[in-house]
């Protein structure tokens, strides 16, 4: 959901809310439906608290999701930059194939992944060139006290990446549940009609329109705010994107360079295994 799409709907959602406070105040005696006007408020402050602590309490869980799937990202890419780093120790008939294993990982993180995470469909399915790189793994015979310390490293690096990997997917489900949405969408409406007997034909129209308006506005900004959250995988702003793999793959291209170690790339730019 884009800020434009958002802001489009507070507005729609206060217009509909000034509209029937409005409509219902022709109708409404003065001085409101409520006969103590004292009670009725402190009726309402238990209906505004208890959901504002439970909105409190949602978005406090929500953020932090969205916190761990930043982290999972910048985390995984940052793993994967000190495996290809690691590669570099090991047999010469395994550092070429990791290397661009690992390179096309990374592309198909970007390209592959990401998408799926944005529209929900990545499901449980595992990057091809994880498997990939542990098949070639399978394969090294590691001799020299070097070879068998980049080995032990490597595999913990593995493992680290994987644990990386599903803090980044966790954000892509989602973590509120349906149940707990649909209460706060009900408590959010009972707010709403409670405050509709406030109405009150000798008050300025003004006034009434403010004061449903301001409610409307907080309630609605909090829930889209909520959604946000819970939904961080998006082309809108504050979406999580691949920034930190494709630097990355950057930084890739540039030890590449350095250690001058020519390797060939088993994928297309997409991540795509080559035919």
């Amino acid at each position: 959901m884009s800020i434009v799409s958002a802001g489009l709907i507070i507005v729609v959602v206060t217009a509909l809310a000034v509209a029937a406070m409005l409509l219902a105040r022709r109708r409404a005696p003065e001085g409101s439906h409520f006969q103590d006007g004292d009670r009725a408020a402190g009726v309402f402050g238990v209906l505004a608290t208890g959901f504002a602590v439970l909105l409190g309490f949602v978005v406090f869980l929500a953020f932090e999701s969205y916190d761990t799937s930043r982290s999972g990202a910048e985390v995984e890419a940052q793993i994967v930059t000190q495996q290809f780093e690691t590669a570099q120790f090991f047999p010469v008939s395994a550092r070429g194939p990791l290397s661009g294993e690992l390179v096309c990982y990374a592309r198909a993180v970007i390209h592959q992944e990401w998408p799926k995470m944005e529209s929900g469909t990545l499901g449980d399915t595992v990057n091809p060139w994880g498997v990939a790189t542990f098949r070639t793994l399978k394969t090294v015979d590691p001799r020299s006290s070097t070879e068998q310390a980049a080995f032990a490293k490597w595999l913990d690096q593995r493992s680290d990446r994987e644990d990386a990997r599903a803090d980044r997917n966790h954000g892509a489900e989602g973590v509120i549940p349906l149940p707990l949405w649909i209460v706060l969408l009900l408590s959010a409406s009972i707010i709403f009609i409670f405050m509709l007997f406030f109405a009150d034909s000798g008050e300025h129209a003004v006034v009434q329109a403010t004061m449903v308006g301001a409610v409307a506005i907080v309630i609605s900004s909090t829930l889209l705010l909520l959604w946000f959250l819970d939904n961080p995988y998006h082309g809108g702003i504050g979406g999580l994107r691949p920034v930190a793999m494709e630097r990355s793959i950057r930084i890739l291209d540039q030890e590449a360079a350095v250690v001058g170690d020519h390797f060939a790339i088993p994928c297309d730019d997409r991540g795509e295994p080559n035919s």
